[in-house]
């Protein structure tokens, strides 16, 4: 069993600075995520698919990234961390080269669908590889340095799948058609989709090269030595130090923030009769997808540092007032209902700010907290899980609570939700981040 419980090893390759990797592979993380939940969501739509058919499919499609835990283990068993992300990188790329060679086919539709599936498992399993990489290479220190730069290279990828890959879309459909070319949009759609999928499979080339494998290669010989292992990855979990109150507050840590991004787009684009601000879609986009994406980019950054300064356990309290707190400029914007857009992109960036800068906090607990110990990788993905779920239970009755409420009572309501994590902070434990850590240039995210 000492090949497979080896946790936190020596890289048995030469050392590969951060700035060579962790920009890149997380870029690389979130190209796919946002190719399956956003930019297909647009292709169904323009391609005729009904808005319940679409968000049936897309809903579905969202599965793997919540159900990691299941896998997880596995990745502890064979190899290298560096192996399954090459892999998935490589065989996600392929799979968004296969969806735009089959959009032509009659039958694209259940092609499309099911390379998407692929891609999905793909992207959810890189996931886990991805941040297991993270958290074996990068001493405590690097990775509170470096976690800005994570989320801010995966946000990154949502900019350039939302922004700049559905303005080549449109870019190219004018170009064909004026070229004459049959179902101009359709090729526009398969230029875009080959494009990302030769990007990512470019990736996972750099990254067999620059990426550090993660650990030492490992090796299950016989089924009974998978089950013991996988039981052992379980019960391992169970029995870290206070880890049940780490779990409460990691789920409980965006509670008020788990409803606002269901909402807040909603209030934004309501009718101003219903009390919302009555802002069309390209206006919405802008704010998000240029002027919030910087605010949380920047956010993200200086959290990073913020943490590393200051350590975790003293910064925890200010994470999640700075996280939440700048959620009241939903209720200003409830009461005040401004018609200047200047007005209402400087209160959305002042709140993606906050989302970017609060939202470290939990990331280093789960990395420092929860995954240290012999299955770093699968621990970190049981957390992570746990989280997603904190945010998806809220949100889903967040539209409920809403309607009860209005808007102006609902963005106060978010704020009392954050009050328990905000509790709890004082007395969770913090070992790995207790000491204040010098800044480096360095960092993570999901």
């Amino acid at each position: 069993m000492s090949a497979l419980t080896t946790g936190n090893t020596a890289e048995p390759r030469a050392y590969r600075h951060p700035a060579t990797w962790v920009p890149t592979v997380y870029f690389a993380e979130g190209l796919p995520f946002y190719a399956v939940n956003i930019l297909a969501l647009f292709f169904f739509q323009k391609m005729g698919v009904s808005n319940t058919v679409n968000t049936l499919v897309i809903s579905l499609l969202a599965l793997p990234w919540t159900l990691k835990p299941i896998w997880s283990p596995m990745l502890e068993m064979f190899k290298t961390k560096k192996f399954f992300v090459v892999l998935t990188q490589l065989v996600g790329g392929l799979s968004l080269v296969l969806i735009a060679l089959s959009l032509n086919l009659p039958g694209y539709f259940h092609y499309v669908v099911a390379l998407l599936a692929v891609l999905g498992f793909c992207s959810a399993t890189h996931d886990i590889a991805t941040d297991g990489i993270y958290i074996a290479a990068l001493t405590p220190k690097q990775q509170a340095a470096w976690i800005g730069w994570q989320g801010s290279f995966y946000n990154l990828a949502r900019v350039f799948a939302t922004g700049v890959l559905l303005w080549s879309v449109g870019v190219l459909t004018e170009i064909f058609t004026r070229s004459l070319l049959p179902a101009p949009m359709v090729h526009a759609w398969m230029v875009v989709f080959a494009g990302s999928g030769l990007l990512l499979v470019a990736l996972s080339l750099y990254h067999a090269h620059f990426l550090p494998t993660g650990g030492e290669e490992r090796k299950s010989e016989t089924a009974r030595q998978m089950a013991l292992t996988f039981w052992d990855v379980v019960v391992s979990f169970f029995k870290k130090p206070n880890v049940y109150l780490l779990l409460l507050f990691i789920f409980l840590y965006r509670a008020g923030e788990g409803q606002v991004i269901k909402v807040g787009p909603l209030f934004l684009q309501a009718a101003r009769a219903t009390g919302g601000l009555g802002l069309d879609p390209k206006q919405v986009g802008a704010i998000y997808g240029i002027f919030g994406s910087i605010s949380f980019v920047v956010g993200s950054v200086l959290g990073g540092y913020f943490v590393a300064k200051l350590g975790l356990k003293r910064a925890l309290p200010w994470l999640i007032l700075i996280l939440n707190l700048p959620m009241l400029a939903y209720w200003y914007l409830s009461v005040s209902l401004p018609t200047n857009p200047v007005l209402v992109t400087v209160a959305m960036s002042t709140e993606m700010f906050g989302y970017g800068f609060g939202f470290v906090g939990v990331i280093l607990l789960m990395m420092q907290e929860i995954a240290p110990g012999k299955y770093q990788t699968a621990h970190y993905a049981f957390a992570n899980s746990l989280m997603n779920l904190g945010v998806i239970l809220p949100g889903a009755g967040s539209g409920w609570i809403q309607s009860r409420l209005g808007y102006t009572h609902f963005f106060i309501w978010v704020i009392i939700a954050a009050l328990p994590a905000l509790f709890l902070s004082r007395f969770i434990p913090v070992l790995g981040g207790a000491q204040p850590i010098a800044v480096l240039i360095e960092e993570p995210q999901s």
